[in-house]
C-alpha cells in the first residue's frame, strides 16, 4: 500500500479539502459583503459544512483570513535559524522579506491578494487580529535571535531589534524598494541624520 493510500492519507486529504472549501467560501463572502456582514453560519452553509466544522479548522472568524499565520512565522524564524554561515541576521531577514514579497505579490492571485489586503485595512477587527499576530511573530523572532546568542530570554536590545525589523517589512512596497536597505542600515549602524 502506497503512502497516503490508507485511511490516514484519505482522512488528511478530506480534511484538506474541507479546509479549502471553508476558506474559499469565506473569502468569496467577505469580498462580496465585507467581513463584519458575514456570519460563520453563512460560511458553513456555503461550504456545505456545520459551523462546528468551521471552528474545528479555524478558532475564530478572523483566522479565516490569516490562515497562513503559522507558516509565515515559521518561515520568518527559519530565515534566521537556517541562514548561511557568516550571514548576518539582517542580511537573512532582508533576503526573506524580498522572497516573501515576490511570492505574495506576483502570480495569478496578486489582484485577489490586493483585494484581501484592502478588506483587512478597512476592517478594525482584522486590524486588531493582525496586530496580535504581529506580536506573536515579534516574540518568535526575538526568541530565535536570543537562541542564536545563547540567551535564555531576549534582551531589551533584541526585542527592540525584532520589533523594528518587522516594521521595516510593513514599509516596503516591492522587492527592490530602497526602504528595505535603508531600514536595516539604520538598525545595523544607527541613524546619522538626513542625507
Amino acid at each position: 500500500m502506497g503512502v497516503g493510500a490508507g485511511p490516514g492519507g484519505r482522512r488528511e486529504r478530506k480534511k484538506a479539502a474541507t479546509r479549502a472549501a471553508i476558506l474559499a467560501a469565506a473569502l468569496e463572502l467577505f469580498l462580496e459583503r465585507g467581513f463584519d456582514a458575514v456570519s460563520v453560519r453563512e460560511i458553513a452553509d456555503r461550504a456545505d459544512v456545520s459551523p462546528t466544522t468551521v471552528f474545528a479548522h479555524f478558532p475564530q472568524k478572523e483566522a479565516l483570513l490569516f490562515y497562513e499565520e503559522d507558516e509565515q512565522r515559521e518561515r520568518l524564524v527559519a530565515a534566521v535559524r537556517d541562514r548561511p554561515a557568516g550571514a548576518s541576521i539582517s542580511t537573512a531577514l532582508k533576503a526573506h522579506y524580498r522572497s516573501e514579497f515576490v511570492a505574495m505579490w506576483s502570480g495569478d492571485d496578486a489582484e485577489l491578494r490586493r483585494r484581501v489586503m484592502a478588506l483587512m485595512e478597512a476592517t478594525p477587527a482584522l486590524q486588531d487580529y493582525a496586530s496580535r499576530m504581529w506580536n506573536r511573530h515579534e516574540d518568535a523572532l526575538a526568541a530565535t535571535i536570543a537562541e542564536e546568542f545563547g540567551l535564555v530570554q531576549p534582551s531589551d536590545e533584541i526585542r527592540i531589534y525584532a520589533r523594528f525589523a518587522l516594521q521595516i517589512q510593513l514599509l516596503v512596497t516591492s522587492d527592490t524598494d530602497p526602504m528595505l536597505e535603508a531600514g536595516f542600515r539604520i538598525l545595523d549602524h544607527g541613524w546619522i541624520g538626513p542625507t
